[in-house]
């Protein structure tokens, strides 16, 4: 059951991430663009949390998947401070 759960979780972050930019593409609204890579960095850590927990349980990736959650975290935080329109 754990595995649907974090497929899902990817499959979100990876629809959101799809969604925002695409709609930057289209608007070319720049706060769009820092949230869509924010959600392409949770993709990857989403992903990198089914190959931590389901693919090789014995390993700790979770040092790795802080890193990914805080630069895309870092991301966004630099859109909403420094991009302001």
């Amino acid at each position: 059951m754990a595995a649907v759960i974090y497929l899902l979780c990817a499959l979100t972050a990876l629809l959101s991430a799809w969604l925002l930019l695409l709609a930057y593409a289209r608007s070319r609204y720049r706060l769009l663009l820092w949230s869509g890579l924010c959600f392409v960095g949770l993709t990857i850590n989403n992903l990198l949390l089914v190959v931590d927990k389901l693919v090789f349980p014995s390993a700790d990736l979770s040092d790795w998947r802080s890193m990914v959650a805080l630069l895309a975290m870092v991301v966004l935080l630099y859109g909403l401070i420094f991009d302001a329109e």
